[in-house]
């Protein structure tokens, strides 16, 4: 992912809000399991690169969140990169042990997101 300039989680976030369109920060923070510190540091970060836009909601302390065309054109650059990685994982791991490993991953982001906790 390196040379995409992309950091993981930066790609995470831009990935997410391909899926979910415009969503408000704090929505977002539950769908990743992402601490509040690090995802309003990472969203200035690229919002500053033109990746993502942001406004004001209703409320003042609301924010809402979209992929801009130059984030979606980042995103179609760094998938690529991202694929080959989780292959080269999963011929490393077996496609059991992937499979469990996901299975694992998503029970402690699902657990951590119904106690209203950041993973």
């Amino acid at each position: 992912m390196r040379s995409t300039g992309l950091r993981s989680t930066q790609f995470t976030i831009l990935q997410a809000l391909s899926l979910t369109g415009e969503i408000q920060q704090r929505e977002l923070g539950k769908v990743l399991g992402m601490d509040s510190t690090t995802l309003t540091r990472t969203l200035g970060i690229l919002t500053r690169e033109g990746w993502i836009c942001s406004r004001e909601g209703d409320d003042r302390r609301e924010r809402w969140f979209k992929l801009a065309p130059e984030g979606e054109a980042r995103l179609e650059r760094a998938l690529p990169h991202w694929e080959e990685a989780q292959a080269n994982l999963r011929r490393k791991f077996g496609q059991a042990r992937w499979d469990e490993l996901m299975r694992a991953a998503n029970d402690v982001t699902n657990v951590a997101a119904e106690k209203g906790e950041d993973v």
